[in-house]
């Protein structure tokens, strides 16, 4: 009698790992097969996946967050799985990681050498870029990261707005957005190993609702960096101040005493945007502060944010954050409500 082989999935464990999506990814992946039937039949079912966690050495060692990690097995030992999966990553957008994961990153390109898939959460995908594995493929990454991916990597094509972009050769790679899309990723892992109908009840098992909106809406469109030129410091502090004045970046040029083309190319050269998408974004931002936190009609909240023309404000509003202010106040308010720490929990 044959027992047939289970895929084995290896979660790569390194020091920046967050450990709440690498386990949670692993709980996830070990349910498969063995949860619905202990809760609808009363006795386990069997075992659909293999997973495990890998890293450079089975010594313990600590993640970012303090806690420690203790793999099942190197990445030596465990050679080639069927699917690798990445934890995101605590580190900054613009970290260099190449020589301090030179192992990890030697061990991914032989595992897409030989044909593994590939499923990264958010930051996660970094090592998959810094290997080379996603030039010319289309990457989800958290919004936060998204920038730094595009400048550092110039032959992917960023997504930052989505929450989950399948993509690469035979799309064997699997990336989810950021935040709890991690959830998404490992159920479309379960869906791509075992079957659409064990997907749908580990998603059913864990109560998880796909973000099918994607990213876009819980971004920050403003970018809160410091700007080396005192400047353009100037008057990004001041346009900030004054939302409603008409023709802003010529009002922005007077203010620090510049022609308007000198401070155009100033701006940009400082920013990465030009003045007047600069204007947008921050007018933007504080629309979805008072649309999240008062009762203001919206045609009220555009004119407090400097657009006289609500059907302007409403169209760009749509563009930019990919939801109309109405269902972004139904959305976000309605959390906001929820979160206060007054509110009464029955």
């Amino acid at each position: 009698m044959t027992t047939e082989k289970l895929p084995r999935i290896a979660l790569l464990a390194v020091p920046h790992s967050t450990v709440s999506t690498l386990y949670g990814m692993y709980d996830m992946l070990a349910s498969a097969g063995r949860d619905w039937s202990l809760i609808v039949e009363g006795r386990p079912g069997a075992a659909v996946f293999e997973p495990l966690i890998v890293a450079r050495t089975r010594e313990r060692f600590a993640a970012g967050n303090g806690i420690r990690i203790e793999a099942h097995a190197t990445i030596e030992e465990i050679g080639v799985p069927d699917m690798v999966c990445i934890a995101d990553l605590m580190v900054e957008p613009d970290a260099e990681l190449s020589e301090l994961y030179a192992p990890e990153i030697a061990w991914l390109r032989r595992c897409a050498a030989a044909g593994a898939q590939f499923a990264t959460a958010c930051s996660g995908a970094m090592l998959l870029a810094e290997a080379g594995l996603l030039d010319d493929c289309d990457v989800a990454i958290h919004w936060g990261y998204g920038e730094a991916m595009a400048r550092r990597y110039p032959r992917l094509r960023v997504h930052p707005q989505r929450a989950l972009s399948i993509t690469g050769p035979e799309q064997r790679y699997l990336l989810a957005g950021g935040g709890t899309s991690w959830l998404d990723l490992t159920v479309y892992v379960v869906a791509r190993l075992a079957g659409a109908e064990e997907a749908m009840r580990v998603a059913r098992m864990n109560l998880i609702d796909w973000h099918a909106l994607g990213q876009q809406p819980y971004a920050a469109l403003a970018r809160k960096g410091q700007v080396d030129d005192a400047v353009v410091a100037r008057a990004q502090v001041w346009i900030a101040e004054n939302y409603p004045v008409d023709s802003p970046v010529q009002a922005m040029a007077a203010q620090v005493g510049l022609a308007e083309r000198s401070f155009k190319r100033r701006f940009a050269r400082a920013t990465g945007m030009s003045p007047l998408e600069y204007v947008h974004t921050l007018r933007l931002e504080e629309a979805k502060h008072l649309l999240e936190t008062t009762a203001m009609p919206i045609e009220a909240v555009a004119a407090e944010v400097g657009y006289q023309d609500a059907s302007f404000f409403g169209r760009l509003f749509r563009r930019r954050v990919e939801l109309t202010p109405a269902k972004y106040r139904r959305r976000f308010a309605a959390m906001r409500r929820a979160l206060a720490p007054d509110r009464a929990v029955a």
